[in-house]
């Protein structure tokens, strides 16, 4: 084995996993808070990656600065979904929740199609060229700062879940939507406002990732079967298992290359995923319900 090219792989992927991470942050809150598992998710992503082009491309705005601009399209995005589609579909069962969301994700990806067409857009962004050379290993610019502002958002999602008043109204109605109630919790502000933060996070990572792939408006099926593995890895509706999931579903797929065509990759992540259900199917971090 290669020590030089497994040292450049393994960061790669941890850069990567980064933003996977944030990736399945958002989903796991929406299914945490709510119980609702939202199959638009990739595509919300995409989204957020046409939004971010857009602001590039008309305002020359690069994507990690309308990072937070981006979010804020994507949460009323979110707030729109919840208020409108997933409060009369929560108390369904299961099954029956299912046909709107991938009915919503499909909306999503047409809209992507009737506004920018089926082309592959890659733009020029300004640290798209930059490289930091770290002794053998050559280290992406984009990507490092892809990774740092994921792991810094996602800190950020944390804090406020922990300290803010409304992060704690949200964590009282995940954990007992009758009681929240009887304390006098708007619940159904809350689900608007958890899912409405859920499509946010997709929404910074759609920015993180424009300038280190192409975007078109079929990517979002790939990065709906991300999202899913990452939390079933770290624990559906465990947040710091979402985190730590998506860092060691980065790695793996990065190192996998090692052995297998990088074109592969996703037999890595789906091998990872049968065996995490078959014998911790509660996820790594999550809890023995």
């Amino acid at each position: 084995m290669n020590a030089d090219l497994a040292l450049q792989l393994g960061i790669q992927g941890l850069l990567t996993g980064g933003i996977y991470g944030l990736i399945g942050l958002g989903l796991s809150l929406i299914f945490g808070v709510m119980g609702v598992i939202n199959f638009a998710h990739g595509q919300m992503i995409v989204m957020g990656m046409y939004v971010s082009f857009w602001i590039l491309t008309l305002f020359g705005i690069d994507p990690y600065l309308s990072l937070m601009v981006v979010a804020a399209v994507i949460f009323a995005l979110g707030y729109l979904v919840q208020s409108t589609i997933v409060n009369r579909i929560i108390d369904y069962p299961e099954a029956m929740q299912v046909v709107p969301l991938v009915s919503l994700g499909l909306i999503l990806e047409n809209m992507a199609l009737l506004f920018w067409g089926p082309d592959h857009r890659s733009p020029e962004t300004a640290l798209g060229l930059d490289a930091i050379r770290v002794g053998s290993a050559t280290i992406d610019v984009s990507r490092l700062m892809a990774f740092g502002l994921a792991i810094l958002f996602t800190l950020c999602i944390f804090l406020f879940l922990k300290k803010s008043n409304l992060g704690k109204s949200i964590r009282a109605a995940a954990d007992n939507r009758t009681g929240a109630i009887l304390v006098g919790i708007k619940v159904n502000r809350i689900n608007n406002i958890s899912f409405a933060l859920g499509a946010a996070t997709t929404g910074a990572a759609g920015a993180l990732l424009l300038p280190l792939m192409p975007v078109t408006p079929h990517l979002g099926h790939d990065f709906t079967l991300i999202a899913f593995v990452v939390v079933i890895l770290g624990g559906m509706g465990n947040l710091l298992g979402a985190l730590f999931g998506g860092l060691i579903l980065g790695l793996a797929e990065s190192l996998s290359a090692l052995w297998l065509p990088a074109t592969m990759k996703h037999l890595v992540s789906f091998g990872i995923l049968v065996v995490i259900m078959l014998f911790k199917p509660h996820g790594l971090f999550g809890g023995k319900r």
